[in-house]
């Protein structure tokens, strides 16, 4: 997946936070323990992806974005199933992220593939309005 594509899904799916330029997607790509699994769709277009790193025995996750017209199909399920065991394989015993308190079906996919909250970055995230939105932590192990 380039990262052209991977900006432009991640405009398209994400108000919280800004969208990420394909500078910013190409620059994280680059980085030293990088992961990046992507899956397509059922019709063969890339759909998805997650994209985080290895920092010692930690992963990051970074950002998870599926395009809005193919979402709820699973697709960020499979993206997120494919990081974690990116992550186990790497050697990380858990892998952290943060997401907008305001993201329901992000949190809640996020739960119920084991992750648990563990903090708040109050007013972390900005609306598009300059409204502020917390960050909620969230950890899981992979060991």
């Amino acid at each position: 997946m380039t990262p052209q594509v991977m900006a432009q899904i991640h405009a398209r799916s994400m108000t919280v936070p800004k969208p990420w330029s394909a500078r910013t997607m190409q620059d994280f790509m680059r980085a030293p323990g990088t992961i990046l699994v992507s899956r397509q769709a059922a019709n063969g277009q890339l759909g998805g992806f997650a994209l985080g790193r290895i920092v010692v025995d930690e992963g990051e996750l970074l950002t998870l974005a599926v395009d809005p017209a193919i979402q709820g199909n699973g697709l960020g399920r499979d993206c997120l199933a494919g990081f974690l065991d990116a992550c186990q394989s790497a050697g990380a015993a858990r892998v952290f992220l943060e997401v907008a308190a305001t993201n329901r079906i992000a949190r809640n996919l996020y739960t119920s593939a084991g992750f648990t909250e563990d903090g708040v970055r109050k007013g972390y995230y900005q609306l598009p309005n300059e409204t502020p939105v917390d960050a909620i932590l969230m950890t899981r192990s992979v060991e």
